[in-house]
């Protein structure tokens, strides 16, 4: 507004804080609450999955119930939010389009010399700063920055919702690059709530209007004393005819309803094109990665034959009995392999032994080394205790071989 129109500045008077104006309607009021709780549940959930390996969030991420379950909260508050813009972009429509209301969320040139102004009161040349209207100029640039992080914020977050998707059309290279650009953003967002926004409306001046809806005089007159001079010398907006909003809402409503339903299809597909990056990709062939060892297979041995009577004296010899009780038993091991140097596969081999020395001793059972190894207990190929008391007998007796 320039100088022949801007009314003169009010003055303070008594009942200041008993007067109050109407700065926000209740839409406004419920949507700046929903927009502020998806916000803070974005940004929570956001960092602590860009920041996971740190300590801290860690522990948030298991109490929220691991990665998959704050992966889902943040989808759900990015939907909120997206619902929320899109409803915001219907209401100013509907404002500018029908109702004609000017967009003083704009910057101007009057914006321009107000910080001027600023600045000159900061460095004591002026006694007074800027006169604002409705909004000054920090926060038109607050709210652009809102409506910029948000369009940044959303089209960076579906090309990592739906990585495929963003793939099929622009090279791989956009994801990450969509990654480091949504996590600067969203650093540089929060940052900026906490900083800067945080401390214009609730540590330097707690403004209540947000969640009231209204101020009183003694605070427009600090904050916008521009408007409120508007408002008292009776140049504040007036509202069209019922008859003008009538013909203005049948141009306005087929649109919004197109918007609407453009807005609706693209949210659907923004959330619901990929399940996920794993199950939207076509299956490969499946084989066992794992597969666990097993011993080879040995044939079972054949059992001892049975002694008749008559037999006893010939079977306790290495032909009668013990080349076959050998050949069963240890033959996997000490037949044509000769493990540890050893073959009992003939009667002259097992006098000769391996490695440890000779396997059959005869008259001297204790020395062998067929005798002290099955006596362990563990070899492989245990012989039996009836088997291996027979062996020691025979060797007692001479070990004959036939």
């Amino acid at each position: 507004m320039d100088k022949t129109t801007m009314p003169s500045p009010t003055q303070a008077t008594a009942s200041d804080k008993l007067i109050t104006y109407n700065r926000f309607d209740i839409s406004q009021r419920i949507e700046h609450i929903v927009f502020l709780a998806s916000f803070t549940i974005l940004g929570f959930t956001g960092l602590i999955q860009k920041f996971s390996a740190s300590p801290i969030s860690d522990t948030f991420i298991y109490l929220l119930g691991g990665i998959e379950q704050v992966r889902i909260i943040h989808h759900i508050s990015a939907f909120v939010m997206m619902i929320v813009s899109g409803y915001h972009v219907l209401v100013l429509g509907y404002k500018v389009a029908v109702l004609r209301v000017p967009w003083t969320m704009l910057p101007g040139i009057e914006d321009a010399q107000h910080l001027i102004q600023d600045v000159l009161y900061y460095l004591g040349f002026r006694k007074h700063r800027g006169y604002y209207g409705r909004f000054n100029y920090a926060e038109k640039m607050e709210y652009l920055a809102v409506v910029w992080g948000t369009v940044i914020m959303g089209l960076t977050g579906f090309m990592m919702w739906n990585p495929i998707t963003t793939t099929s059309v622009l090279p791989g290279e956009f994801i990450p690059a969509a990654k480091a650009a949504h996590g600067a953003e969203a650093i540089l967002a929060v940052l900026a709530i906490i900083i800067w926004h945080f401390y214009h409306v609730h540590v330097k001046h707690f403004n209540k209007s947000m969640f009231t809806g209204k101020l009183n005089r003694e605070e427009m007159r600090h904050e916008h004393p521009a408007e409120l001079a508007r408002i008292e010398s009776g140049m504040a907006l007036k509202r069209p005819s019922p008859e003008v909003i009538r013909k203005r809402q049948m141009f306005y409503f087929p649109a919004a309803l197109l918007f609407t339903v453009a807005f609706g299809f693209g949210v659907y597909k923004f959330s619901f094109v990929e399940k996920t990056a794993l199950t939207t990709v076509p299956q490969g062939e499946t084989a066992q990665v794992y597969v666990p060892v097993t011993p080879t297979p040995r044939p079972s041995p054949t059992p001892p034959p049975t002694l008749e009577p008559g037999d006893e004296v010939a079977a306790m010899t290495w032909d009668g009995f013990f080349s076959g009780l050998f050949r069963n038993r240890c033959g996997s091991c000490h037949g044509v392999t000769k493990v540890g140097g050893l073959s009992l596969a003939t009667y002259q081999a097992a006098l000769a032994g391996g490695n440890s020395g000779p396997a059959i001793i005869p008259n001297d059972p204790d020395n062998s080394v067929l005798v002290q190894k099955q006596s362990a207990g563990n070899h492989p190929g245990q012989l039996t205790i009836d088997e291996l008391n027979q062996v020691i007998a025979w060797i007692q007796a001479g070990a004959p071989e036939k």
